[in-house]
């Protein structure tokens, strides 16, 4: 379902990095002789065979060593350990078997995790290298070189038979719906209603969700997996523990989804951190509707849904596109049209007009503004397509791209809006340069 943790962990300099770098296929950790250059968790999604997970490298473990920076290394890691799926213990082929080696595999076995035991910098491959790390009560030793890239392929295939094995499957063909927001504003209680039963813990402590949990259902004969999420905090409120990750999870249920229900505490009002979220979800071109909860806490008269309705438009310009609606999760009001609403904006992201429409429509567009000229020259269009569905993508050919404007750009996307419903997803424009006589 979401993708499952890798941890590499072990003492320091036995090439960790190195490995974390090859698989992920750049460098993102950095890589020295000198024991402790990593020091905090550092994560990226890798595949293998059609087998994806997200790998997590950590700071040497030095479990008896009273040096301050050993101590925060030491905490990083365990945190790695703790939220894993499996466990890849490095070791070092060349200097051999040490105390600190069976200082790790000791905590790794109290750890209850699979752990795959990884011999590096065997550059030489000998087999006799190998049988000391037996010792160590880990099962069956990968002799690896990390900087050559040999033996990687039959340590990732034990990895990834570990986590088949564990449950990790793909996942069945259902429409995926993310509901994201800030902690408390109400997405487990939302998802409960929902789905009619408590599926998940409901309190008023912010940040009772630590992963991103996914409950499949049926509605309306349709198949559907409801994927409920940690909430996202700013940066700098985020502790330096498991909340690192359950954020990680929450940004990856968003790009696994085909939809993403954001909630807002109306109460409180939209923040910046609300309008921080829809901005990666508008980057992740993803349909969404936004929901209001806790609308039986709002005093109101006939105008207030117009004056949230306003203010959600002033902050979200970026997505004028927007499908709000107001809901109690504690009394259930309007909750029943968020499957409705989510289930519309999902297909007008799959709309798609004909090359032939959309030309005629641009051509009524340019005739009622012209684009300005810049230093005297006029953009002129060739002809429009659209190329991709989900979020919506129209190729627009031109006599020279620079000449498009941004306002001019935003004035197409307008004139396709208002004659088709893209009303709640995201739409795409991408200019290119055609000269004339390729026409």
């Amino acid at each position: 379902m979401a993708n499952p943790l890798v941890a590499i962990v072990g003492r320091p300099n036995v090439g960790k990095s190195t490995f974390f770098n090859k698989v992920v296929g750049r460098k993102i950790s950095i890589v020295d002789d000198f024991p402790g250059v990593t020091r905090d968790r550092l994560y990226a999604d890798a595949e293998w065979c059609g087998n994806f997970f997200t790998l997590v490298d950590t700071g040497g473990l030095e479990l008896k060593s009273s040096d301050s920076m050993w101590k925060h290394i030491q905490k990083q890691a365990e945190i790695a350990i703790d939220t894993a799926d499996v466990i890849i213990l490095f070791t070092d082929g060349k200097s051999g078997l040490t105390a600190a080696d069976e200082d790790v595999a000791e905590k790794l076995r109290k750890s209850g995790k699979p752990v795959i035991l990884a011999v590096n910098k065997l550059e030489n491959y000998s087999i006799d290298k190998l049988f000391e790390f037996y010792g160590l009560g880990l099962g069956e030793p990968f002799g690896i070189s990390a900087e050559h890239g040999t033996g990687i392929g039959d340590l990732l295939d034990e990895v990834v038979s570990i986590l088949k094995k564990s449950g990790s499957r793909e996942e069945e063909e259902s429409v995926k719906i993310a509901v994201v927001g800030k902690p408390n504003a109400g997405k487990s209680s939302i998802c409960n209603r929902i789905l009619g039963f408590d599926r998940t813990i409901v309190s008023e402590v912010a940040g009772t969700t630590r992963d991103a949990i996914d409950t499949p259902f049926t509605y309306k004969g349709k198949r559907f997996t409801l994927i409920d999420t940690a909430g996202i905090r700013k940066k700098k409120n985020v502790e330096e523990d498991l909340e690192y990750y359950s954020v990680l999870r929450a940004l990856g249920a968003v790009k696994r989804s085909d939809v993403t229900v954001m909630i807002i505490d109306a109460a409180e009002g939209i923040t910046e951190q609300d309008v921080k979220i829809l901005g990666y979800v508008h980057e992740e071109g993803k349909p969404s509707v936004i929901v209001l909860n806790k609308w039986d806490l709002v005093e109101k008269d006939d105008g207030t849904v117009n004056e949230y309705v306003k203010k959600l438009k002033e902050d979200l310009k970026f997505m004028d596109y927007l499908k709000p609606v107001f809901v109690s999760a504690k009394t259930g009001q309007r909750v029943d049209k968020i499957l409705d609403l989510a289930m519309q904006t999902l297909e007008n992201s799959k709309r798609r007009i004909t090359t032939g429409q959309l030309n005629d429509l641009i051509l009524d567009a340019v005739r009622v503004s012209e684009p300005p000229s810049v230093n005297g020259k006029r953009l002129k269009i060739m002809f429009a397509t659209q190329a991709d569905c989900t979020p919506p993508t129209f190729v627009f050919f031109v006599n020279e791209t620079a000449l498009m404007h941004f306002s001019y750009k935003r004035y197409l996307e307008n004139c396709i809006r208002n004659a088709y419903d893209f009303s709640g997803t995201p739409v795409k424009i991408v200019v290119r340069e055609r000269s004339e006589d390729e026409r």
